[in-house]
């Protein structure tokens, strides 16, 4: 049955007011994410400084041994070490800081694409098929940008604000301990010590999830194998991946894309055969020619069935389906329970890429 097209034009309307005060929600927050940057660079050179004063003082210190007591070496040396984990801390801060606007501008830009197509559509005799074609892409765009967000809330809540919060904690026993026990105060801080560089590591890892600084710098293909044996390290599964032809730099859109499909195809596999993930396999290759880039990812678990394959959570199936078509490429998949799931995803290439 064909749509009411008032109902389509009122969709359309609905989605371009939503995207207006997304984009201007972002701008917002992309000015304080810039002012917060321009704090935090401002307290690393703070930092640094106080580093090189402290390594300076202890240098001196210990260079002159005979005439000061070991007890001021020893909080020279302190301060060294308590200067240093800060300056460590501050440029993780900043560096998360960045990634943080690099995403905003990038979306940022991305809405006001979107909303300059809108604006400047084609003639009313053509606007029914493309408000339907419209109403379908943002929808998709705004579910992927909300699913992401949830993800990476969820994300922050069970582990860095959770790790936060147990660091006050520790902290407060430590201070008590100081008074009565200081060896076991010394215990606490070096547990303290431990968690937060354990909370700093998965913070490192959030920010790689969000966008790796070596798709920029080194491209798909060592992005991609970085991805895979963190995997590997990380869930025990057995991937393996496979890279037929020569390599060499795409354009960034297509680097990015492709990227993402396979880490989500990847994931899929994992989180759908979570049941048995100690016998899972899953072999992923990515063929280079000259005017397409395949990517296949072949896992021997459970299949997956006819509804799922429909799915618009996280970047889905269909979704990674939609993105590849208006890019002039496809996505198979071929699944049954005796065999596993094997998904096929191809984009041709236009321009011949720079070889590296």
């Amino acid at each position: 049955m064909d749509k009411d097209p008032m109902a389509i034009a009122n969709a359309t309307d609905e989605y371009q007011e939503r995207l207006l005060a997304d984009y201007e929600a972002t701008k917002t927050t992309l000015t304080e994410v810039s002012a917060t940057l321009n704090q935090s660079q401002n307290e690393l050179n703070r930092l640094m400084q106080i580093k090189a004063n402290v390594t300076a003082q202890l240098q001196q210190l210990s260079g002159d041994s005979d005439a000061v007591s070991k007890a001021d070496i020893r909080n020279a040396f302190n301060s060294a070490m308590d200067a240093q984990q800060r300056l460590l801390v501050m440029r993780g801060q900043l560096d998360k800081l960045q990634e943080q606007k690099n995403a905003l501008q990038k979306y940022h830009a991305l809405i006001e694409s979107v909303l300059e197509y809108l604006h400047n559509g084609q003639a009313k005799n053509s606007a029914m098929q493309e408000s339907t074609d419209k109403v379908s892409m943002l929808e998709m765009l705004i579910t992927s940008q909300e699913s992401e967000r949830q993800k990476l809330s969820r994300q922050m809540h069970d582990g860095p604000a959770q790790a936060l919060s147990n660091f006050i904690v520790q902290s407060e026993i430590a201070t008590r301990m100081y008074e009565i026990d200081q060896t076991k105060a010394k215990e606490e801080l070096e547990k303290l010590k431990l968690s937060a560089m354990g909370t700093f590591q998965k913070i490192r890892t959030y920010i790689s999830d969000l966008r790796p600084m070596m798709l920029d710098d080194l491209g798909l293909v060592p992005t991609i194998k970085r991805y895979v044996n963190n995997m590997k390290e990380q869930t025990g599964v057995d991937v393996n991946l496979i890279v037929i032809g020569t390599y060499r730099r795409l354009k960034p859109y297509l680097e990015v894309f492709v990227f993402r499909a396979v880490q989500e195809l990847i994931g899929n596999a994992i989180k759908h055969n979570q049941d048995n993930v100690s016998k899972i396999k899953i072999d992923v290759s990515i063929t280079l020619e000259n005017n397409l880039v395949k990517s296949e990812i072949k896992d021997n678990g459970k299949g997956i069935k006819q509804s799922e394959m429909q799915s618009t959570g996280g970047l889905g199936l269909k979704l990674i389906r939609e993105r590849s078509q208006l890019l002039g490429g496809s996505l198979d998949v071929v699944s049954s329970e005796s065999e596993g799931t094997q998904v096929t995803l191809i984009i041709p290439v236009e321009d011949e890429p720079v070889a590296v």
